[in-house]
């Protein structure tokens, strides 16, 4: 219980619980199928993204403005929410402390924003290099990509925290239980006896800035790297440029549409609550996964690296044996 002035110098109590109970994902068969499996998604990803960053930091060739970016989603996407998702289900631990909770639900939409907007800096790279390659060394730099994505923390930071903090504003009388997979802000302040308007908008406010406006923009540079596309006249150059952009649509493919999907869903017909939490933890889950993968193995650059790296590592092995071999000689 918490106590506030309000704007006309009144004491207001608002009643907050000692915790809040976790309600998705209940009456499913053969449910811990799927918790196994999501723990091996947390387990690759995990290594996928430990493996792109260290090749990336390793590698001096890589270390462009493009990279810059990829480093950036692969550090965010470590920051899987599975492991609290697997210890409230799978041990059954569903209860979670009203300040624990705000915190998770903090983390959850600060990466996620993040993650958006960090594709949206990809697609930026993309138009630049394709509508203007010989200005692209010149605008397209590690201070500006940089620049960028600090701007991004500290928006998505500063917006994540009015978000959650307007959460405080509101009291719980009656039920505590959540029905979402972790705290979603929606299923929260659907639970307040006092009314949650401003909460409505700020998550209206939110959801357009981290998933509609990032995809809008998104589709505004792909529509103009297309229509750079058609202005080029051999087919081959074409081809080559669109590959280029192929890993960047598979990423804003795997992030974007199944949420779309499944609120447009939600919005024109019915769908069961397990259904939409299923699919909102694999919309979590699953680009995470993926992210690596696409950059490791359709990604000529970090492909080379990888094997530049392997034969390093395969040189420098025999040499520290043979040294240590010569000092124990020395020695003796």
């Amino acid at each position: 219980m918490e106590l506030f002035n309000s704007a006309l110098g009144k004491n207001i109590t608002f009643v907050h619980p000692k915790f809040f109970i976790i309600g998705g994902l209940t009456g499913i068969p053969n449910i811990t199928f799927y918790y196994v499996f999501l723990f091996f998604v947390y387990i690759v990803s995990v290594v996928g993204n430990t493996v792109v960053m260290a090749v990336i930091y390793l590698d001096h060739n890589l270390r462009t403005p493009k990279y810059i970016a990829v480093f950036n989603l692969a550090f965010v996407d470590l920051t899987a929410l599975i492991p609290k998702l697997l210890d409230t289900f799978l041990f059954d631990r569903r209860y979670i402390v009203y300040e624990a909770c705000l915190s998770y639900m903090f983390f959850v939409f600060f990466f996620g924003g993040v993650q958006s907007w960090t594709l949206v800096t990809m697609a930026y790279d993309r138009l630049i290099a394709i509508c203007f390659p010989l200005r692209y060394h010149s605008i397209v730099t590690k201070t500006s990509i940089t620049s960028m994505l600090l701007f991004i923390w500290l928006v998505t930071l500063s917006l994540t925290t009015l978000v959650v903090g307007l959460i405080n504003r509101l009291s719980f009388c009656d039920s505590v239980v959540v029905k979402s997979f972790f705290c979603d802000h929606g299923p929260i302040y659907r639970l307040a006896c006092n009314d949650p308007s401003l909460n409505i908008i700020m998550a209206n406010v939110v959801v357009s800035i981290g998933v509609f406006i990032p995809l809008i923009f998104i589709a505004c540079t792909y529509v103009c790297i297309s229509i750079a596309l058609s202005k080029i006249a051999s087919g081959e150059e074409r081809l080559k440029a669109l590959k280029t952009c192929t890993s960047h649509l598979i990423l804003v493919a795997i992030l974007f549409l199944p949420f779309v999907v499944t609120n447009i869903a939600v919005w024109t017909s019915y769908i069961h609550p397990n259904a939409r939490i299923i699919n909102s933890t694999l919309t979590h889950t699953i680009p995470a996964l993926i992210n690596p993968i696409v950059y490791a193995l359709k990604t000529e650059e970090v492909m080379n690296a990888v094997k530049k790296l392997w034969k390093i590592n395969n040189i420098s092995s025999p040499l520290c044996k043979r040294n240590n071999v010569s000092n124990t000689v020395t020695k003796w």
